[in-house]
């Protein structure tokens, strides 16, 4: 069962990510504070729930949370960051964007850059704890699987509305067969078989 916070009397921010696997499209970051009242029965981390589950939510926690914003670092930051660095900025461009300044921030993962003026927590699975970082994956996950679906219009071929840019065997045979698009981040290895790079 999630926690709704970690220190009761603290205005707590969740901060997440989505995409750092994948082989194409952005990584996307949340940060969303809840009101202390917030419940919902299907609010988990985003990898548990189905794509229904997490479209259903999404609304409730845009509409319900106190605040919560979205961001997303293109695949040219990610390769200039590297995707942990990346994953880390999109969080802190996602607590800057929020509407009210959390006093605390509690982080998924185990890394994180100080927030300036803002003391933070890194929870090792925090989104499968505590109900702030639970509803910043549903949000980071919803909010970059629609835009593959918008960006797998353009590159058919690959299959990311389905993938969403992950290294399935059928996205990888896409790009054995008409390459690597701009979309594409060239500091992973698309293929195991070609060395990074290459394919640029």
């Amino acid at each position: 069962m999630l926690l709704p916070f970690l220190h009761k009397n603290e205005t707590e921010a969740g901060c997440d990510e989505a995409g750092r696997g994948c082989l194409a499209g952005p990584v996307f970051a949340a940060a969303v504070i809840l009101s202390k009242d917030f419940r919902h029965p299907l609010l988990n981390d985003s990898k548990q729930l189905t794509e229904k589950q997490r479209d259903e939510l999404r609304p409730i926690i845009e509409k319900e949370a106190a605040a919560w914003a979205v961001v997303n670092l293109v695949p040219k930051e990610i390769d200039e960051l590297n995707i942990l660095w990346a994953s880390v900025e999109g969080m802190h461009r996602a607590v800057h964007q929020l509407e009210l300044t959390p006093t605390s921030l509690l982080i998924d993962g185990n890394r994180f850059k100080p927030f300036p003026g803002i003391p933070h927590h890194c929870i090792i699975k925090g989104d499968g704890k505590y109900m702030s970082i639970a509803a910043a994956s549903v949000l980071a996950k919803t909010h970059r699987d629609e835009h593959m679906k918008v960006l797998s219009e353009k590159y058919p071929a690959y299959g990311w509305a389905q993938n969403k840019g992950y290294p399935t065997k059928a996205h990888r045979a896409a790009i054995r067969l008409f390459g690597a698009t701009p979309h594409h981040r060239r500091s992973f290895r698309l293929l195991p078989e070609v060395e990074q790079g290459k394919l640029f």
